[in-house]
């Protein structure tokens, strides 16, 4: 799929659900080398037309399938698959194992956070955003009613 500028680092995207797909169409579209991994190829589907990055269908969790991805050229990984264990392990195995200096995970469960404490990974909690964000929203109906 799609051209790839192979001297350019590239984001490697683990996880082609909404958030996976919805952010590898956006960098594509910025001109971006993206490269997306997902154990389910039909999930690729809600890849863009116009999408211009490369796919690996696999299990992100293998090291096989991180090479596959290209994940020791990676410039960041982001790693957003629906499943927390999951996200856990991928995003230890890409900083300890293939000493990736940016890695970001979403976790469903911010209770589990302590399992990432150590290995500066960035953290995305859905249910947090989402309090923060209806918390805004409260506040700015609170000033617009005074």
């Amino acid at each position: 799929m799609g051209i790839f500028n192979k001297d350019e680092a590239h984001t490697l995207i683990v996880g082609s659900g909404r958030l996976g797909a919805s952010l590898a169409n956006e960098l594509s579209d910025q001109e971006k080398n993206v490269i997306v991994v997902d154990s389910d190829k039909s999930s690729f589907r809600k890849l863009s037309p116009s999408f211009g990055g490369l796919t690996v269908t696999g299990d992100a969790t293998s090291i096989n399938v991180l090479k596959e991805a290209q994940i020791e050229k990676a410039g960041v990984v982001i790693v957003v698959t629906n499943d927390d264990n999951v996200n856990i392990m991928i995003s230890q195995m890409a900083k300890e194992l293939f000493k990736c200096e940016k890695v970001i995970s979403r976790l469903y469960d911010p209770d589990r956070r302590t399992v990432y404490e150590g290995f500066k990974i960035d953290l995305i909690y859905p249910a947090i955003l989402s309090v923060n964000e209806i918390n805004r929203l409260l506040q700015q109906k609170d000033s617009e009613e005074e």
